[in-house]
């Protein structure tokens, strides 16, 4: 099949090939961006549950030193979330100000997927209506006197072009929301892990030692200030 024959099938179809093409360029142009966007994030926030594991107390200097490794990603915002916190509230306000970042974030992590889901929808249904129209005009040849047979099955190959582009853009977008997908939701779980991470090692900051009998069992002490704001370091 050489191209003056695509090129004519592509036309047969109502030139909907062309614009499966164009969607087709929409879902690599995509998941390129994703891939390499979700990668670094992925890779940063590996990176600092790897630093803060073996941390028992976070103090606000490794949190920023952690945030400037990581700028403009994810895990950075949930840092800097932390970096706001002030130790004077509650404990239980901390969490909640590290889960609100977290939700703000998601959005920016799954951008533009739903373009991708949208197309695998799309695209069977756009290869469906170019062999639709490709078959109208396999039926005109049939209506006329010198219509032959190889002019039909010819007429019908073409018209089935379209739904064979349909069916190829849609599996090559399905493999890619799948995987891509597939990241989003890992880098949602790192940042849920990143966030008990932080209230477990900014527990000790609400904590102090004092004597309660011969025990010396570790209890709040409301004596003593809290600790320092989390952003003076």
């Amino acid at each position: 099949m050489n191209l003056n024959i695509l090129l004519r099938a592509a036309s047969s179809t109502g030139d909907i090939v062309y614009v499966l093409a164009a969607l087709l360029f929409i879902s690599l142009t995509i998941a390129l961006e994703r891939a390499w966007y979700l990668r670094r994030a992925l890779a940063a926030g590996q990176r600092i549950i790897s630093d803060l594991d073996p941390v028992n107390r976070i103090e606000s200097q490794q949190l920023r030193d952690l945030g400037e490794r990581c700028k403009g990603l994810p895990p950075a915002r949930v840092l800097n979330a932390t970096l706001r916190h002030d130790l004077d509230y509650d404990f239980d306000r901390l969490s909640d100000r590290i889960e609100e970042a977290i939700l703000r974030e998601a959005p920016s992590i799954d951008r533009f997927l739903w373009v991708l889901d949208t197309i695998v929808t799309l695209a069977p249904l756009l290869g469906l209506l170019g062999t639709i129209l490709g078959m109208f005009t396999t039926f005109h040849v049939l209506s006329t006197v010198s219509g032959g047979s190889p002019k039909v099955t010819g007429g019908v190959a073409e018209a089935l072009l379209a739904t064979a582009t349909g069916l190829f853009v849609a599996i090559v977008g399905l493999v890619l929301f799948n995987g891509l997908n597939n990241r989003v939701r890992t880098i949602l779980h790192q940042l849920e892990t990143l966030r008990v991470m932080i209230i477990n090692r900014m527990y000790p900051h609400y904590r102090v030692t004092v004597p309660t009998g011969a025990s010396g069992r570790e209890r709040l002490n409301p004596a003593v200030p809290r600790a320092i704001r989390a952003g003076e370091g």
